[in-house]
């Protein structure tokens, strides 16, 4: 009889990963998690860019549309005498952000404010506290409100083209108890700067008020300025010189600082210009060029190409 060999077992089949493959999988999948967080950080930005873009241009249709029914610019700040406006919150302090609320689909805003009294009176507290998404850029992190809830305003609008206080003799386009119709605007509307965008350096103001909170110069490039000085007052609710960052009382240089324009877009920030377009001026601009453009009637000539 023919003998039966021994049956040999067959080998189960494996499955699953070892630690060694488990961890090489782990590895691919960071490296392509870090290539990729780049590009849709930068996709973010750039759709946050769009958003600041198209909140510019609504400022620009407000202001030509109350242009067209006053014939004149709004003034930045309104008040008595011819200035200097402080950085505090005295006096009547309307600035141009309030005036142009009803061409803005805001006219419930614009309402709600009583011109028969200052800014800063108590009966307006609660109208400076309506946080207007038009006035904010998407890519600034804040803060948007003070401590007293009253609203932030990521863009400003351009009241001279170097340092110095908010007077009624400025070189803008929209200053103290200024009417600047387009004929003034010599240099061309195509060549003179409107708004743009500000960093953010703490609670100011607010946008209704004709401050350093809605007003800048061009007095350095874009972040340039902004990054130069920061202020150190923070405007109390009760209207007194004191309370500033750092415990000493303000001075009256600080209060009558204002300061240059800047964003948080990566390389430069977006302004208006009279003509109602909107550009991306880069930080590396010639100071010369953004100085002649914060200047509605300089009589110099700029090239297209240096901005």
């Amino acid at each position: 009889m023919r003998s039966r060999s021994p049956k040999i077992p067959i080998t189960t089949r494996r499955f699953g990963f070892t630690l060694i493959e488990l961890l090489v999988v782990i590895a691919i999948i960071a490296v392509l998690i870090a290539l990729l967080l780049p590009a849709v950080q930068a996709a973010r930005e750039a759709a946050r860019r769009v958003q600041c873009v198209n909140n510019i241009m609504q400022i620009g249709i407000a202001l030509q549309n109350y242009e067209g029914a006053f014939e004149v610019l709004p003034p930045g700040s309104v008040g008595e005498g011819a200035g200097p406006v402080l950085d505090q919150p005295k006096g009547y302090g309307f600035g141009w952000m309030a005036s142009v609320l009803p061409y803005m689909e805001l006219k419930n805003v614009y309402n709600h404010f009583n011109y028969k009294i200052g800014l800063y009176d108590q009966a307006n507290i609660t109208t400076r506290t309506n946080l207007v998404n038009s006035f904010l850029c998407p890519s600034n992190p804040g803060p948007h409100r003070d401590p007293q809830r009253v609203a932030m305003t990521s863009y400003a609008g351009v009241y001279h083209d170097v340092e110095a206080p908010i007077a009624a003799d400025n070189h803008g386009v929209m200053f103290l108890n200024s009417a600047i119709r387009y004929e003034q605007i010599t240099d061309g509307a195509t060549q003179t700067l409107f708004v743009g965008e500000t960093r953010s350096d703490g609670p100011n103001l607010g946008w209704a008020s004709g401050t350093r909170a809605s007003l800048r110069n061009t007095d350095q490039p874009p972040n340039g300025g902004a990054g130069g000085r920061v202020a150190r007052f923070v405007p109390p609710a009760n209207g007194a010189n004191a309370n500033p960052v750092d415990g000493k009382a303000a001075s009256e240089e600080e209060l009558r600082y204002v300061g240059g324009f800047g964003s948080y877009h990566a390389g430069g920030s977006n302004f208006l210009f009279g003509d109602g377009s909107v550009r991306f001026m880069k930080n590396s601009i010639s100071p010369s060029v953004f100085h002649l453009l914060g200047n509605r009637a300089d009589g110099e000539p700029i090239d297209s190409d240096q901005y």
